[in-house]
């Protein structure tokens, strides 16, 4: 067993998760596709800028669990080839998940440039057609960014639709019915005021790429984080999960992070904001790392074992559940524990309830994410 890990794993625990520390009941219970996901909820959200776009054991628990199962899965994989007779791992819980992927954060180089760097392939799944007829496709777009960390500097971002095809064999069956169409007139979960939901053509075939340069929208506030901030106030984020915590807390409001009449709980907020922070912001590693053990104190937030993302890496899931008007959804993030960072953001429909995802087979992709580079540069695109 690896004990200088296990020793890392028990200093790096917050004091929240103390196992000596007294734990109350409660605590213990308890953009194509960025458009897509802003508008989950069928209507339309606020004006401002994004960069882009459970638990098992107690926290008494939580380093007997890390003594058994981190030599098999602390790297990621939830498997390893073992001979007969040997015991199965064993799972992981969300808690000592995330514990080691502030460990693997908290290992990464400190430092900065010119520009953050970033490239993601994100897909959105969208429905086509009504009834018998219809069927879901998967629209691909690759992006990559740059944003600006020097006076002066301009916002480049450049994007190629990849392609769109049937999401699976039945929906390709449908396809095949209404003769293969090259052109996907889809219909996005979102309304102008009152009238009929927006329908988009989407095209199967891949498109060229584009780049574009422009000044960052809002000054330089180009980040989300419960409200508009800046790199500088990215950058400037407290490394103390607890402060980070409550920095976050000031700007939650009892509502959505995209739709004000969509009420959301604290933790479920607070999970979906930290994991923006996680996935796209140039945070400092012993940010992030503080940002993984705030996660790891939230309710709610399960473990989903060993993964792939969709482009194939292993890793490790968390996810969260909300409670939306179509219905219940949960909010994944995939993880390379290793380098505590993130592969793969995915919304995946739960139990449809209302709306154009009514008929839609519980455990449908909703949009994913996968997150290729992320990495300071100092070069803009030519």
């Amino acid at each position: 067993m690896n004990r200088d890990l296990m020793r890392t794993l028990a200093e790096a625990r917050p004091s929240e998760l103390n196992p000596d520390a007294p734990v109350d009941a409660a605590t213990r219970a308890g953009e194509l596709s960025r458009a897509m996901a802003a508008t989950s909820a069928e209507h339309t959200a606020p004006s401002r800028r994004r960069s882009r776009l459970g638990w098992g054991l107690g926290a008494a628990a939580v380093t007997a669990a890390a003594a058994v199962a981190v030599a098999a899965t602390v790297s990621g994989g939830g498997t390893s080839d073992r001979p007969e007779g040997d015991h199965p791992p064993v799972a992981l819980d969300a808690k000592t998940v995330l514990l080691s992927a502030a460990h693997g954060a908290s290992g990464q180089p400190d430092t900065t440039g010119d520009y953050w760097h970033q490239v993601a392939v994100e897909r959105g799944y969208f429905q086509v057609g009504k009834g018998a007829s219809g069927y879901v496709v998967a629209s691909s777009t690759r992006t990559e960014g740059w944003t600006p960390n020097v006076k002066g500097g301009r916002f480049w971002s450049r994007e190629q639709h990849l392609g769109a095809r049937p999401a699976t064999p039945a929906d390709a069956a449908a396809w095949r019915r209404q003769g293969s169409p090259s052109t996907f007139m889809t219909v996005l979960p979102v309304r102008v005021a009152k009238g009929p939901l927006k329908e988009m053509p989407v095209k199967a075939a891949p498109g060229k790429t584009r780049t574009t340069r422009s000044a960052p929208v809002g000054g330089q506030k180009v980040f989300w984080l419960g409200r508009n901030v800046t790199v500088k106030e990215v950058l400037a984020l407290p490394t103390d999960p607890s402060r980070l915590k409550a920095s976050l807390l000031r700007w939650y409001d009892g509502h959505d992070t995209e739709a004000p009449d969509v009420p959301m709980a604290r933790d479920t907020w607070l999970f979906q904001v930290t994991a923006g922070l996680i996935t796209d912001m140039p945070v400092r590693p012993a940010v992030r790392a503080a940002a993984f053990r705030m996660l790891a104190g939230l309710h709610g937030v399960r473990s989903l074992g060993a993964v792939k993302d969709p482009e194939g890496r292993p890793g490790v899931a968390v996810a969260t559940v909300e409670h939306t008007p179509i219905g219940d959804q949960e909010r994944r993030l995939v993880i390379d524990q290793k380098r505590g960072a993130a592969l793969s953001s995915q919304i995946i429909l739960l139990k449809p309830k209302n709306g154009i995802r009514a008929t839609w087979r519980p455990g449908s992709p909703i949009t994913t994410t996968t997150y290729l580079a992320s990495d300071w540069t100092t070069p803009t695109p030519h």
